[in-house]
């Protein structure tokens, strides 16, 4: 599980932010992409041109990660035991940013759609982090007998990883469902920004 995308699509209501996962560490980086425009469906269109690619066309902001692990298996007598997994986790969230000044009245709205939308990309990153924190949790200090060689037990390692990231994928598709839903926040910041700035 190195890396992985998280795709934030266009009309996505938003929900709280979860417990935040204390356990886990990650780097976190900005990647801003320039939008153009002075009002709200300007800027909107040229988010719709330059936003990041995603598996489902491109995106308002997407969230992905980078993660590395330092393992230590430990041969016991016949067995092996995995005694330290460590993750070195990097979240990478790509969010608009205007390149020019705005009028003051979209200026207004366009804070309050990118505080929207950063908060949904939060949500993937503490879901991301949680399923780091799974991870370590179902991995170090496991030990499996008669892996003198400690080769066994990596395979052992790579199938629980696999299990852990397919269930962060089902819950960041479930998550992203739920924020499409009719009549969602993001959706009616979505609008705001469009149509708040028309006379």
């Amino acid at each position: 599980m190195k890396k992985a995308i998280v795709a934030f699509l266009f009309l996505v209501p938003l929900l709280p932010r979860p417990a935040s996962s204390a356990e886990v560490q990650a780097a976190e980086k900005l990647v801003p992409y320039a939008v153009s425009g002075g009002s709200g469906i300007e800027l909107y269109r040229s988010i719709g041109e330059h936003g990041p690619k995603s598996r489902n066309g491109r995106a308002i902001a997407l969230t992905d990660y980078r993660l590395t692990w330092t393992r230590k298996y430990v041969p016991e007598g016949g067995d092996c035991r995995l005694t330290t997994a460590v993750p070195h986790l990097t979240l990478i969230t790509h969010l608009p940013k205007p390149s020019g000044k705005l009028p003051a009245r979209t200026e207004a709205l366009w804070r309050t759609f990118i505080a929207g939308i950063t908060a949904h990309e939060r949500v993937h990153g503490e879901i991301i982090k949680e399923t780091v924190d799974a991870i370590r949790s179902a991995t170090e200090g496991l030990s499996v007998p008669g892996d003198p060689s400690c080769r066994k037990i990596r395979t052992e390692v790579t199938k629980r990883v696999a299990t852990l990231a397919a269930a962060m994928r089902k819950k960041n598709r479930d998550f992203d469902q739920v924020e499409m839903g009719k009549d969602g926040n993001v959706q009616q910041l979505i609008l705001a920004l469009v149509n708040g700035d028309r006379d």
